[in-house]
């Protein structure tokens, strides 16, 4: 087995949740090269492949989307024994000083607001 093969099995998974496929595309792009990736456009997906058996290691959430909310799934995972463990970061275009407050009150690690600094993102993940 070579290096890279091994360095990719010991690297961490981020599943990014947005019902924009550009900010999928930006995350993607910003995040592919130091972390393997799992997308969901929804809510319902999010939730699916959260609790599948091999888990993501963080969770960067939008808070509004169709169907279920990022508060909604926020609330899910942090009520569920084996997802609970899992940090979640909201990216969100809701910047009010509530809208951050109800994000951190559900358990998130972060809040990180739209449009978004990639330099804060890196950093705010790798944290």
């Amino acid at each position: 087995m070579g290096l890279q093969q091994e360095s990719e099995q010991f690297r961490a998974t981020i599943l990014i949740v947005d019902d924009s496929t550009d900010n999928i595309v930006l995350l993607s792009e910003l995040l592919k090269d130091k972390y393997k990736l799992k997308i969901a456009n929804n809510g319902e997906k999010a939730l699916q492949i959260a609790s599948a058996e091999s888990k993501p290691d963080l969770i960067l959430l939008d808070l509004m989307m169709p169907g279920i909310s990022g508060y909604d799934v926020c609330t899910k995972l942090k009520s569920q024994p084996t997802t609970l463990h899992i940090p979640i970061i909201f990216i969100t275009g809701m910047t009010t000083a509530e809208d951050e407050t109800k994000g951190l009150s559900l358990g998130a690690a972060d809040y990180i607001t739209k449009p978004f600094n990639p330099a804060i993102v890196l950093a705010r993940v790798r944290t």
